[in-house]
């Protein structure tokens, strides 16, 4: 589906008649962690179908709202599920939200996710701080910005040598020291789903260089590179992924939301955290 400008400022005057708050900062809420919207204060809910142009998401665990109002004194529009490829949607209407956003004003997203473990050291219930991406669904040729550019939304060729901006990912380190918690640095990679990796698929992406293995999260990315939006990122490690044939476990919808259950409390105390402490 092919958007324009216009289509992004016509949702975007829709959220903004609903909502009380001009938002900053933009949350995006993976698989399971859904719970975080219930914090935001003087609260707009929206629900997806309201907003023209915007998809719907399908996926369990992915409520299908904009959550607009306050957390931790920030101004914030918080996206409880997004669109993802696998569900049949181009990559105009996985990015929509992001563009919206943009219109909105936003200037800084903290994307999270559900991922499975690549790197061997890892284990269910780990955070990562998404450092680099590797876009294997790009690579084969399903790139968000292929097709004519808008100058309007940003530039041809935009680069992405610091894609996940430094200064937040110094930020989010230093809030994680302070409370405690551990966190993981890593590479995160992107396939396009909506099956599981192979074993074979697995030891691939390992050499890739990747550490952990979703099926979102770098298309936005992108996008919002593309329009010069700060980038902060989080992987939730729901499975450790298998390497190997015949093994007794396989990694299943119903695990990544069990697993969202731990990493839930210390994601959500490190992103209201890292919003106590943006200025």
């Amino acid at each position: 589906m092919a958007y324009t400008l216009s289509d992004y400022l016509q949702a975007a005057d829709v959220i903004r008649a609903r909502a009380s708050v001009a938002p900053k900062i933009g949350i995006v809420l993976g698989s399971g962690l859904g719970a975080l919207a219930d914090a935001v204060e003087d609260a707009a809910h929206i629900h997806y179908e309201d907003i023209p142009g915007f998809p719907v998401s399908t996926v369990p665990g992915h409520a299908g709202e904009l959550v607009i109002g306050t957390l931790e004194g920030q101004p914030v529009l918080v996206q409880r599920g997004r669109a993802h490829f696998y569900e049949g949607y181009d990559m105009q209407q996985v990015t929509f939200a992001i563009r919206v956003m943009r219109a909105l004003g936003v200037e800084t997203v903290i994307l999270t996710n559900a991922a499975g473990g690549i790197n061997k050291d890892y284990q269910v219930g780990d955070i990562m701080l998404i450092e680099d991406h590797i876009n294997i669904v790009g690579i084969a040729g399903h790139h968000p910005l292929i097709g004519p550019n808008e100058d309007a939304l940003g530039t041809r060729f935009p680069g992405l040598g610091n894609a996940y901006d430094r200064d937040l990912r110094k930020l989010a380190q230093r809030v994680a020291g302070e409370q405690g918690i551990a966190i993981r640095q890593g590479v995160y990679c992107v396939q396009a789903g909506p099956s599981f990796e192979t074993p074979a698929e697995i030891r691939l992406i390992r050499m890739f260089g990747a550490d952990a293995v979703g099926m979102s999260t770098v298309h936005e990315v992108i996008v919002a590179r593309h329009g010069g939006i700060k980038l902060l990122a989080f992987s939730g490690i729901t499975n450790v992924c298998v390497d190997v044939l015949d093994a007794d476990t396989d990694a299943n919808h119903e695990e990544v939301m069990e697993a969202g259950k731990v990493i839930v409390p210390k994601l959500t105390a490190l992103l209201r955290g890292v919003l106590r402490a943006m200025v």
